[in-house]
């Protein structure tokens, strides 16, 4: 059975473990670079150039729950709160998603509501 997190971590670490996800959605939250979305393991470029692999990017991983918790385990993956959670996200993630419309003291469904203006598959769903 999977499931889905969002996580803040690097590019390059999310390139490490890539092959474990299921699937996987993210933007890239350096100001020098537009979104980059990922399916799988092809990322594909809406920006001009591609971002290096300490370019800090919000994912939305689908994995089994092994591959979470190892997830939870690399100090390089910071996970949200459960978007049903009316937890607030961290200060830190909050000021590296700000340029996206993430209020202080947003929940991680707002912050997904946020970033779903610029890749809509980041919105948080239930099937």
């Amino acid at each position: 059975m999977t499931g889905r997190s969002y996580y803040l971590t690097t590019l390059g670490d999310w390139q490490r473990h890539a092959a474990r996800f299921a699937n996987s959605h993210f933007i890239v939250l350096s100001p020098d670079h537009d979104s980059v979305s990922a399916a799988g393991n092809a990322p594909t470029m809406a920006g001009s150039a591609a971002p290096n692999s300490d370019a800090k990017i919000l994912a939305l991983i689908e994995a089994d729950e092994g591959v979470h918790l190892s997830l939870e385990d690399d100090p390089a993956f910071e996970p949200l709160p459960h978007p049903l959670t009316q937890k607030p996200i961290r200060p830190t993630a909050q000021a590296a998603l700000a340029p996206h419309g993430v209020a202080p003291g947003a929940t991680t469904f707002e912050t997904t509501e946020a970033v779903a203006r610029v890749h809509p598959l980041l919105r948080y769903r239930v099937f």
